[in-house]
């Protein structure tokens, strides 16, 4: 699995070396439904080269008006629970039954000490990849809150604009910062299992909330009635919650994915979920809140990267740092003074 990082960073240097397209020349392939050129694309935004991400912006510009028409999924759960298998499962159907163009963004965890990544749910997903209406990049989360990639929203306006109608967000697993996932997508799926000790304890009440649908995977062979005594736990769990701002009932289910069962029931709930969003208006009023979220997100990246690269600063720090570990100087005074320097 590991060749996946490495052919990511293969990429990137042959960037690196090879003449790049025009903007236009990307925009242009990209409206085709060119796999190829997305891929490329989506490299340029996943790049820390300056002249790359320069390119990127212009492209991901010229792309929004092309976006904005499909429905966005975000997927996660603990791991093993059977994500990327799911996955799958749902695209299959997706793209078979309903004749859907289906685009997956797997997100894979990155290394906190070499930044690697092992990028192999392509390898989980061998079926849906060999699919036509099918693109699947696994992405790296570079440490990012949430295992999310800093270029996952770029890269869903990208799919957009190549025509795929279903988004499918997969995150690394659960932890407070899924808020990050739930902030970028129309519908926010965590997948749970059954028999794994009490069926309430292990997943944090704030996921639970943030869920539009519980689905209890694996309920297969001996364990179909775990499931369905854990999906009865859960819908009674649920009532404990204060109802949504969208008028919507979270729902739960129980299904296999490995099996192929009620895959064509969950996305009914999804279904049912973007007709009742987008008739009372919560659809248009949460794609807006995001994009206020995205802004604000992008301007605090670009204050972080203009203190890290500005020199003075860096200096100052190392200066001040030695005061705070010597306890003369507080952390609240240290920071106050750098960013007065940031403002000079």
């Amino acid at each position: 699995m590991l060749y996946y990082f490495m052919k990511r960073q293969i990429n990137i240097n042959k960037l690196n070396k090879k003449k790049l397209l025009s903007v236009d020349e990307y925009v242009s392939a990209i409206a085709k439904g060119d796999r190829n050129a997305l891929s490329k694309a989506i490299t340029l935004v996943e790049s820390n080269n300056k002249s790359h991400q320069v390119i990127a912006e212009q492209i991901i510009e010229k792309c929004l008006p092309l976006s904005g028409k499909s429905f966005r999924i975000g997927i996660t759960g603990v791991p093993g629970v059977g994500k990327s298998t799911f996955i799958e499962a749902l695209g299959m159907f997706l793209i078979q039954q309903q004749h859907k163009k289906v685009a997956v963004l797997a997100i894979d965890p990155s290394s906190n000490k070499s930044s690697g990544s092992i990028l192999g749910d392509k390898t989980r997903m061998n079926e849906l990849s060999a699919q036509e209406n099918a693109f699947i990049r696994p992405s790296p989360s570079s440490g990012t809150l949430g295992g999310v990639a800093r270029a996952t929203r770029e890269s869903i306006i990208l799919c957009e604009a190549a025509g795929y109608e279903i988004i499918l967000v997969e995150t690394v697993g659960v932890g407070q910062s899924e808020t990050e996932v739930k902030l970028m997508v129309d519908f926010f799926l965590l997948l749970m299992l059954a028999g794994a000790g009490d069926e309430l304890q292990g997943i944090k009440r704030g996921i639970m909330e943030m869920a539009d649908a519980l689905v209890i995977n694996k309920a297969e062979g001996d364990n179909v009635d775990k499931a369905k005594t854990a999906k009865r736990a859960y819908q009674n769990a649920l009532h404990l919650f204060p109802p949504n701002k969208n008028a919507w009932t979270p729902k739960v289910e129980t299904c296999s994915a490995l099996e192929n069962t009620n895959i064509k029931e969950v996305w009914k709930i999804m279904e049912d979920f973007q007709h009742l969003v987008v008739s009372n208006g919560y659809f248009d009023t949460q794609r807006k809140e995001q994009v206020k979220h995205w802004l604000q997100s992008e301007i605090n990246q670009a204050l972080i990267a203009m203190f890290n690269d500005n020199t003075a600063i860096q200096d100052k720090l190392k200066v001040l740092e030695k005061e705070v570990l010597n306890n003369t100087k507080s952390p609240f005074a240290a920071a106050s003074e750098l960013i007065g320097l940031l403002k000079e």
